[in-house]
């Protein structure tokens, strides 16, 4: 890319993964002379960091895409890129003949015409290379707009589980160094530091034989920031000494990635676990930090989920009174093991077993919010009169409503005077 004096406008769908690689996308634009546009109507370049993740995501990636070329500017370029365009590539491309550009991971977005093309549109395939023009990973990013942050500090996963088709286009695990991971913590001025990698605990096994250096590296944050927090836990992986570093920041958040509780379906998913391993240790946490909060996310109908399955997830649910919780219809994902598998889940029987644990789930996250009023919190403040405490993960859990008075990016003492189903209101204290 060359320099511009244009302006651009990404527009993220997806995890929070994808988050950070749009925050190194804009890092990278700016670096080359553009400018981001007050909205996407207004902007030379369009880039859209689809999600690929479940045909939900797709689809919601291909519709968002749509509706910005609809809106664009006589001019402008719409550019395709995250995991749609890595995975699907010239299917995409010939899916989407609207857009100007289909690119995959660490692509020029500009395809190499300085961000300029004729005024005629073209449609130019994703770029079978065998290696990016850049390294997205490592790639620096701007300062932190908010006073939290997201940093990816891994690319890839190393698993098999078979509902999961990312490691097919995001490749094996590639951790990233503990010396790049803390310069860019640094640079992000952000008070809250939110870890993410699609296997997270996996951090560093790659680098060496047998090595597990995630506890070092959360340790070395927690020297930086405030707060650091750890998205998507594998279960196995949730040992002692990651534990303890865990609750010796401060903040004792457990986002673990289960999936589901009965031990025939989860071997069918190629999981580990069972439903009295992870009631197990998250009653092992508690006995440790009684206020440990703790996330997590389930697929409902996968096949061969039996009724005596799904009564034993509701069973768990009911036990483990988890903060927050996710449930998701599976998703049969094209070259991954369970897409061949029998015994498939009719969609309304899906449905309505997502009906009935979603009731249950909302009942127990108010109710362990309303645990919290009359209760005094710290809370970070991210926007006027929006906070959170340690316990809500940002843009995926509830909110604190906040006097409009308390400094935004500062934290503040406050005492919880209400809940409204997951958000909790707080006023300050003298």
């Amino acid at each position: 890319m060359t320099g511009l004096d244009e302006t651009f406008w990404v527009e993220t769908l997806g995890c929070p993964k994808n988050q950070v690689d749009s925050d190194k996308l804009t890092g990278r634009f700016v670096a080359n002379g553009m400018t981001p546009a007050l909205d996407s109507s207004s902007a030379d370049l369009v880039v859209v960091n689809t999600c690929a993740f479940i045909e939900s995501a797709r689809q919601e990636s291909i519709d968002t895409t749509l509706a910005l070329v609809d809106a664009r500017r006589e001019g402008a370029r719409v550019v395709v890129t995250g995991c749609m365009a890595e995975r699907y590539g010239t299917e995409l491309a010939d899916a989407l003949p609207e857009v100007d550009l289909v690119a995959g991971f660490g692509r020029d977005l500009t395809d190499g015409t300085g961000g300029r093309q004729s005024s005629s549109r073209r449609l130019i395939p994703v770029v079978a290379a065998p290696l990016p023009d850049f390294d997205l990973l490592n790639l620096p990013r701007p300062p932190a707009a908010a006073p939290w942050a997201y940093v990816k500090i891994a690319e890839g996963c190393d698993r098999a589980c078979g509902f999961c088709a990312i490691p097919s286009f995001r490749g094996p695990q590639r951790s990233r160094t503990v010396s790049s991971i803390l310069d860019e913590v640094d640079a992000l001025g952000a008070k809250e530091v939110v870890l993410v990698a699609q296997d997270l605990a996996s951090y560093g096994r790659d680098q060496g034989v047998g090595e597990r250096s995630i506890e070092m590296l959360v340790q070395s944050v927690a020297e930086r920031v405030p707060r650091v927090r750890l998205l998507y836990l594998y279960p196995s992986d949730l040992n002692d000494g990651l534990i303890d570093v865990i609750l010796a920041t401060g903040l004792p958040y457990f986002d673990l990635s289960l999936q589901h509780v009965s031990r025939p379906l989860l071997r069918r998913m190629r999981r580990w676990g069972s439903g009295d391993r992870f009631q197990d240790r998250i009653e092992a946490i508690r006995a440790r930090e009684p206020h440990a909060a703790f996330r997590s996310n389930f697929i409902v109908g996968y096949p061969g989920e039996t009724e005596a399955d799904h009564d034993q997830l509701l069973d768990f649910v009911e036990a483990a009174q988890l903060d927050w919780c996710g449930f998701f219809p599976f998703s049969p994902e094209a070259g991954t093991y369970a897409a061949d598998l029998d015994e498939h889940v009719e969609s309304g029987l899906i449905h309505d077993r997502l009906a009935e644990l979603g009731e249950l789930q909302d009942s127990i996250t108010a109710a362990r919010s309303d645990r919290w009023i009359g209760r005094d919190a710290e809370v970070l403040v991210d926007a006027v009169g929006v906070a959170r405490t340690y316990r809500e993960a940002p843009e995926i859990d509830g909110v604190v409503s906040v006097p409009d008075s308390l400094t935004v990016g500062e934290f503040h003492r406050v005492r919880i005077t209400g809940a409204s189903g997951p958000d909790l209101l707080a006023e300050s204290i003298p």
